[in-house]
């Protein structure tokens, strides 16, 4: 009730630092940017990060005097700037503010995801003797039909 006094983590840059190959950030406004983000996100071998920022007319919106739901979309209208392969510590803004709400595909880049670095990584380490993680994976279906029998 008081508020609170941190300051909010920039979620994009801290994606990036993390190591994301791909970051985005879209309001609810942009549901078409929205969706091909997650698209786009998905089809990423690696970490990808999409931040969507939704209202909540029916307490932030109320106790901070925003409006309704549509009033809030017509702020994320209006607030919203793109801004496509900005760096992320760019990408802060004040959600309490009237400024700017950087929105876009911040980062796409194409790297070995951690798994392919770990497996390397171990393979000269333990020559050998090593296993690759994704070869101890077992698909459900060879390992049904070998616990089905011959019968089926």
């Amino acid at each position: 009730p008081y508020g609170n006094l941190e300051e909010p983590f920039n979620l994009c840059h801290l994606a990036d630092s993390a190591g994301a190959v791909y970051v985005a950030r879209w309001t609810t406004y942009h549901v078409r940017q929205l969706q091909k983000s997650i698209t786009r996100a998905l089809q990423k071998r690696g970490f990808s990060f999409v931040e969507v920022l939704s209202p909540c007319p029916t307490l932030y919106g109320r106790r901070n005097r925003i409006g309704d739901g549509l009033a809030m979309q017509r702020m994320f209208k209006e607030r919203a700037q793109i801004k496509n392969g900005v760096a992320t510590r760019e990408t802060n803004f004040d959600v309490y503010g009237s400024g700017p709400i950087p929105v876009g595909d911040f980062i796409d880049r194409e790297r070995p995801a951690f798994l392919e670095r770990y497996n390397a990584h171990m393979a000269r380490t333990l020559g050998d003797q090593f296993i690759p993680y994704g070869d101890i994976c077992v698909d459900p279906k060879t390992e049904a039909d070998r616990f089905a029998g011959p019968e089926g």
